[in-house]
């Protein structure tokens, strides 16, 4: 069994598709292979497999990867890939095709997967061959290891507030929260070097000890159990916050996170349409009153 999985990291795409990615790679037999375009920005030094250079998001580009490496299933994470583009590939080179989608798209494609604890497989009617498993919600939410071997441990709380806005958080949103925040919060905020704004958050958290700034880190869920609340966007993250079972404030960033926003907005957590600052202000000021 010889899997390809296409997707790509940037500062402007973000980091979420690879690392939602990695994950589902682990339940797949045999070799793994990604496929990735080399954008400003990537993490493509982080994947753990071999990694396949694309000069293009060309068909023909990767049809031709495809019957080089003799693949059997082509899993596909990119908003640039639609439904002719997969139909496309399947007619050239058959290969079973599993397409992950969470805004409800047309698709070409074998297998579909919304792991969103959002995801409502009616909405895929007439979207999808009628042949095409149906993977989506609760049961096929991807949590990283490291999430469900935190839950297990006891850590002491030692920071107020964990803030997580994407690895890129390419509207600087990180640095408009901080700015509002009391000064009498411990604050632990979570980025990485794909971060086009990184030199200016590192300016603005070096002569203020409250604020711990983590670039790259490997301890993500444990940062995150030590944290009394999280401020995060209502995206793969989120995911990992209702796993741990902790309090959040979602702010809504994209809008590929318009399902998500409703979804946690009709269960009745808090969540914000975007950054506001007066609101994001009362609503912390509320849960630590």
């Amino acid at each position: 069994m010889k899997t390809l999985i296409r997707a790509d990291s940037s500062s402007t795409i973000g980091l979420g598709h690879i690392m939602r990615d990695l994950v589902l790679a682990k339940s797949f037999e045999g070799e793994v292979i990604f496929a990735c375009q080399n954008l400003e920005g990537n993490i493509i030094a982080s994947i753990p497999y071999d990694v396949k250079i694309l000069n293009s998001n060309d068909t023909d580009e990767l049809i031709a990867l495809i019957k080089a490496l003799h693949v059997n299933l082509l899993v596909i994470d990119h908003y640039g890939i639609d439904a002719p583009f997969e139909r496309k590939v399947k007619e050239a080179t058959g290969v079973k095709i599993l397409s992950f989608d969470d805004t409800y798209q047309t698709h070409h494609c074998d297998i579909l997967l919304n792991h969103n604890i959002s995801a409502d497989k009616k909405r895929y009617k007439g979207l999808v061959p009628p042949r095409c498993e149906l993977r989506c919600g609760i049961l096929y939410t991807l949590i990283r290891d490291e999430f469900k071997d935190e839950k297990k441990q006891t850590r002491e709380k030692i920071y107020d507030v964990f803030i997580a806005m994407g690895g890129t958080d390419a509207s600087n949103i990180t640095l408009d929260i901080l700015k509002i925040l009391p000064k009498s919060l411990h604050v632990s905020v979570l980025t990485t070097s794909a971060n086009a704004h990184l030199s200016e958050l590192q300016n603005y958290v070096k002569d203020k000890p409250n604020i711990a700034l983590h670039v790259n880190s490997n301890e993500v869920a444990k940062l995150l159990h030590q944290s009394r609340l999280a401020i995060v966007t209502p995206s793969v993250m989120v995911h990992e916050v209702l796993f741990m079972e902790m309090p959040f404030i979602a702010v809504k960033v994209a809008s590929n996170q318009d399902d998500m926003f409703a979804y946690l907005q009709a269960q009745g957590y808090t969540v914000l349409e975007a950054f506001n600052d007066t609101l994001l202000k009362n609503e912390i000021q509320r849960l630590f009153q």
